[in-house]
């Protein structure tokens, strides 16, 4: 399996003993991105995005958590129902 380079897209601070978690996102670096949008019944646009603990801790502006887009993409193959024609199932 192949490592996918991530797409940073803004950062984070924990407050309020984690209770809390505030994030910046950078709305060009996601906009570029529109190749990952998807939209669901109603017609809304959604991006994926994935918030994470820095594993160094927090930087020099207090910042704890990174947030990134998330590039996973279904296989629309493989989410096709069956075609009840060709169905052997006995029901």
């Amino acid at each position: 399996m192949t490592e996918e380079k991530k797409i940073y897209c803004g950062s984070g601070t924990e407050k309020f003993d984690g209770d809390l978690i505030e994030i910046s996102v950078n709305l060009t670096v996601c906009g570029e991105q529109k190749d990952l949008f998807f939209t669901d019944q109603k017609g809304n646009k959604w991006l994926r995005l994935k918030v994470f603990r820095r594993k160094a801790g927090a930087d020099e502006y207090g910042r704890t958590h990174g947030v990134a887009v998330d590039t996973w993409k279904p296989n629309k193959e493989a989410n096709k129902l069956p075609n009840k024609e060709n169905d052997d199932l006995p029901f």
